[in-house]
Order: C-alpha cells, then sequence, then structure tokens
C-alpha cells in the first residue's frame, strides 16, 4: 500500500478518525531530509501494509495541521494511535529503526 496524502481539509478522516495505527511524515518539498526519507516510508508502507497507514502532510501546503501539531522542523513523524498521537521522532529515522518503532506500537 503506498503512502497516503493528507490535507488540512483530509487529515481528521484520514488520521484522527481512520482505526488502528497512522504513521505521519510532516515534511516540505524543500527539505533534503524529507526527500531522504521519502523511499524508505514507501518501503515501510508496503512491507507493513495491514498494520499501519503512512500519511504524509507537506507542511507548506497544509500550515493548519503543521500549527495545531507544533511542527517546527522537519522531517517530523507522528504516530497516531486510534486517533491521539502515541509518539513522535523528528529528524530522519533508518528504516529498521523506523519498523522497530511501528511493530513496537502495533
Amino acid at each position: 500500500m503506498p503512502t497516503v496524502k493528507v490535507t488540512d481539509e483530509t487529515f481528521m478522516d484520514d488520521v484522527v478518525k481512520a482505526p488502528g495505527l497512522v504513521l505521519v511524515d510532516f515534511w516540505a518539498q524543500w527539505c533534503g531530509p524529507c526527500k531522504a526519507m521519502a523511499p524508505l516510508l514507501e518501503e515501510v508502507a508496503d512491507e507493513l501494509a495491514g498494520k499501519v497507514t503512512i500519511a504524509k502532510l507537506d507542511v507548506d501546503e497544509n500550515p493548519g495541521v503543521a500549527t495545531f501539531f507544533e511542527i517546527v522542523s522537519v522531517p517530523t513523524l507522528k504516530m497516531f494511535k486510534d486517533g491521539k498521537v502515541s509518539s513522535e521522532e523528528i529528524g530522519t529515522v533508518p528504516k529498521d529503526q523506523l519498523i522497530e518503532w511501528i511493530l513496537k506500537e502495533v
């Protein structure tokens, strides 16, 4: 399952109201580390399909959600479990650590 693009308008339905685990990648197009994380997140989305949904929110295009969650640096990864933030990571995360983090939350 590929990553899901979310926006200020779709965030409530796609993340907060979504059942189970949703990992949100808060990113920006100008951010080098964000671009480095993108293919890893796609791989993890495929490998852990059914266990987690990986959503991506461009902070420049969607300032409402980014401001609400006080995103000050990108990439920021927030794990939502049944609509609530359960944990977060700031900065790039190696793929094996990302998988381990997700599996701990399942």
